[in-house]
């Protein structure tokens, strides 16, 4: 009898489980530990021995022939050197695990010519980037703004020659920035000038490039601390007395730039020869430009004064003496005090005020000593300027006093009788022009109707010493008589007052 199998015949035995189930139960369990690590299996796999060299946490793959950085880094990579290879590309996707741990990164040497804006998405921890000695022609805008640790960037000896003003922004932690060797033209200013600048930025290399044209007014006005880290020596710059000035100046100051490179700032002196001589040659062989010597500061009685510690290294501890090595301290009953910010200010300057100040600096690294000379002035700064008012217009006043006297010896008229006569008598006397005191027969036969007489009487037969009248005038007393005996009466002598410069237009009367 033939039917279906009841449950006692089927193969499986009663009250045991099904085999294939519990396999797959077994190794679901096995499975699902493992797809929880699987990111550190696959961060994991780089072969040490074959593709790089693994010590700790660092990993070397320098010099073996790399066209682009192997993947599966592991998660605790913390330095990465994969210089001195072929890997002409750095993408975005060279990384597929954030590398939380990795601090440098070494990519010279590759002919790298080409970086994605995202390459450093995953590397948001670096602090020091090696990108020298690539073929990279540009900085493009925000390129490494996910840098936001970084403070060293190496891009010297590449081919740049385009930097966007934006390519740095976002590192604010950035300290020092080598860009030499390369085809900049144009001097980065918004990278040091105030409010553009990067807050820690305290090296900036753009030596041994096309810059032609500084800024050297905006240069002049940075603070100490960058001016020493400030590298632009080995350019082609046009020889100027300005720039010699400046770098005159930081050699004073003993800043790194000027002192380690004093031999590398060259230049080229005007003309079609293009000669290229020394910067700090120029006030001797060529343009003759004025010795530098240190720069004094001078001020008025009554003013304001602040100085300026103004060091070669940031976050210095500055204190100050006043002339006479008097120590500048808080609560002091002296008119200065420091500020906050190490300056020295002294509110209302006095005669006394005047002499050398020393500020010293003293930091972890260096101990710096600068000196300050204070020359005041001995008014204020209102009283000089009324008395240069003053000044001026005595000054105007005199010269007009002599305009008018010249106007008057020179351009008046000469009206003395017998003017006429003078053009054809030109070849008598410096004194042919003055009437003699003694008259001619003639003259007198004509004037002798007349009542009143004219006479012009030279002043030289009147003076005696000392510019005097001369009472004992013999020919005066000989004039008086001979009119007394004409009937006419005697001639009254002239006072001093009354006798008129020559060729004057008001006659003497007598």
């Amino acid at each position: 009898m033939t039917g279906a199998p009841t449950s006692r015949d089927s193969t499986t035995p009663v009250g045991k489980p099904l085999l294939g189930s519990s396999c797959i139960s077994r190794s679901i369990l096995i499975l699902l530990p493992l797809t929880l690590l699987l990111p550190w299996v696959t961060a994991s796999t780089l072969n040490c021995h074959k593709t790089c060299i693994c010590a700790s946490n660092i990993v070397s793959c320098s010099k073996m022939n790399l066209t682009k950085i192997p993947t599966s880094l592991p998660i605790y990579t913390a330095v990465l050197d994969a210089s001195y290879n072929a890997i002409t590309r750095l993408h975005a996707e060279w990384t597929t695990v954030e590398l939380t741990k990795l601090h440098n990164l070494l990519l010279s040497h590759n002919g790298m010519y080409f970086i994605s804006t995202e390459a450093f998405l995953y590397v948001t921890h670096v602090r020091y980037l090696d990108l020298s000695s690539n073929s990279l022609r540009q900085l493009d805008e925000s390129m490494f703004e996910p840098l936001a640790r970084l403070e060293v960037l190496l891009l010297y000896k590449n081919r740049i020659s385009q930097i966007d003003r934006t390519a740095f922004s976002g590192l604010s932690k950035l300290q020092k920035l080598y860009l030499s060797q390369n085809q900049v033209s144009r001097f980065p200013l918004e990278l040091v000038k105030e409010k553009t600048r990067l807050e820690r930025l305290s090296l900036l290399d753009v030596s041994s490039n096309k810059v032609k044209i500084l800024p050297i007014q905006e240069l002049k006005a940075l603070p100490a601390w960058i001016k020493n880290g400030l590298y632009f020596h080995d350019n082609p710059f046009a020889c100027d007395c300005n720039l010699y000035n400046m770098l005159a100046h930081w050699h004073i100051r003993r800043f790194s730039s000027a002192i380690d490179f004093k031999d590398d700032y060259t230049c080229i002196l005007p003309g079609p020869q293009k000669t290229m001589v020394a910067v700090f040659d120029l006030n001797r062989d060529y343009m003759n430009c004025s010795t530098v010597k240190a720069e004094d500061q001078e001020t008025h009685l009554e003013q304001k004064l602040i100085l300026n510690c103004d060091t070669r290294h940031r976050d210095m501890n500055k204190t100050w003496t006043i002339p006479g090595n008097v120590l500048v301290t808080p609560g002091s009953n002296h008119s200065a005090k420091v500020l906050s910010d190490g300056r020295l200010e002294i509110v209302s300057v006095q005669p006394e005020d005047s002499g050398i100040y020393t500020c010293f600096a003293m930091s972890a690294v260096l101990n710096e000593t600068l000196y300050v000379t204070v020359k005041v002035h001995n008014f204020t700064l209102n009283g000089s300027n009324e008395t240069l008012n003053t000044a001026y217009t005595t000054l105007v006043g005199c010269l007009a006093s002599v305009i008018l006297v010249l106007i008057y010896l020179y351009l008046t008229p000469c009206r003395c009788p017998g003017h006429s006569k003078a053009k054809s008598q030109q070849e008598d006397s410096i004194h042919s022009s003055v009437l003699s005191a003694t008259p001619s027969h003639e003259d007198l036969g004509t004037k002798a109707g007349l009542s009143r007489h004219v006479a012009f009487i030279d002043p030289k037969d009147l003076q005696g010493q000392n510019g005097k009248l001369n009472p004992d005038a013999e020919e005066d007393l000989e004039y008086q008589e001979r009119d007394s005996r004409r009937g006419r009466g005697q001639r009254k002598k002239s006072d001093a007052e009354s006798i008129s410069s020559v060729c004057s237009d008001t006659p003497i009367v007598v």
